[in-house]
């Protein structure tokens, strides 16, 4: 007969070695959104909304992070009227004849922070410019994120000159605030 101690030993590293280590969700790109706002003449909000939000938020049970990979499609626009929306696509602005994409890649977080909120560091790549970034995670509306439940929300801002964007200075706002909605497909909905 083993002693007790080895065979807890063994059934616990048995249910260890059952955990995945590492877990790749896929983002819902049905229900995740992102989008800008601007201010004109200081006042005015002209908001922006994207369609499809595309990527990934990977998983490392181990060490305990997670890290988002998430691609907006720029032609993908909408905003309240149609001159807007041509204004915001052209060269001025996002210029997604040339850039059909904004890419955000976070660094590895604490993965209790999708719950919790707080800050999330990354590298956000917009007009071909990659510049590191700083967003807040807004806490989680519901227990479970990543169930696909709710979103993890977060918002942060850019300047526009950073990324390029030097025209009609003297009538719009060099802040952009963005912000964005990401649902991860649940485990049922994920492509094998």
């Amino acid at each position: 007969m083993l002693p007790l101690l080895p065979c807890l030993g063994l059934l616990c590293g048995a249910a260890l070695a059952q955990v995945p280590r590492h877990e790749s969700h896929d983002l819902d790109a049905g229900r995740s959104q992102a989008g800008f706002t601007v201010k004109l003449l200081w006042l005015i909000g002209l908001r922006g909304d994207f369609g499809a939000v595309r990527g990934t938020l990977d998983i490392d049970r181990f060490h305990g992070t997670a890290r988002v990979d998430a691609r907006i499609d720029v032609d993908d626009l909408h905003m309240r009227s149609a001159n807007y929306e041509a204004w915001a696509k052209s060269a001025e602005f996002f210029d997604a004849s040339r850039y059909a994409q904004i890419h955000f890649v976070s660094e590895d977080i604490p993965l209790v922070r999708l719950s919790r909120g707080g800050a999330l560091d990354g590298l956000l790549t917009l007009r071909g410019i990659d510049k590191p970034v700083r967003f807040r995670i807004l806490p989680a509306q519901c227990g479970q994120p990543l169930t696909g439940a709710c979103a993890v929300q977060a918002e942060g801002s850019i300047e526009r000159n950073d990324f390029g964007m030097h025209s009609r200075r003297g009538t719009l706002a060099d802040k952009v605030a963005l912000r964005m909605r990401i649902f991860v497909l649940p485990d049922v909905d994920r492509p094998q």
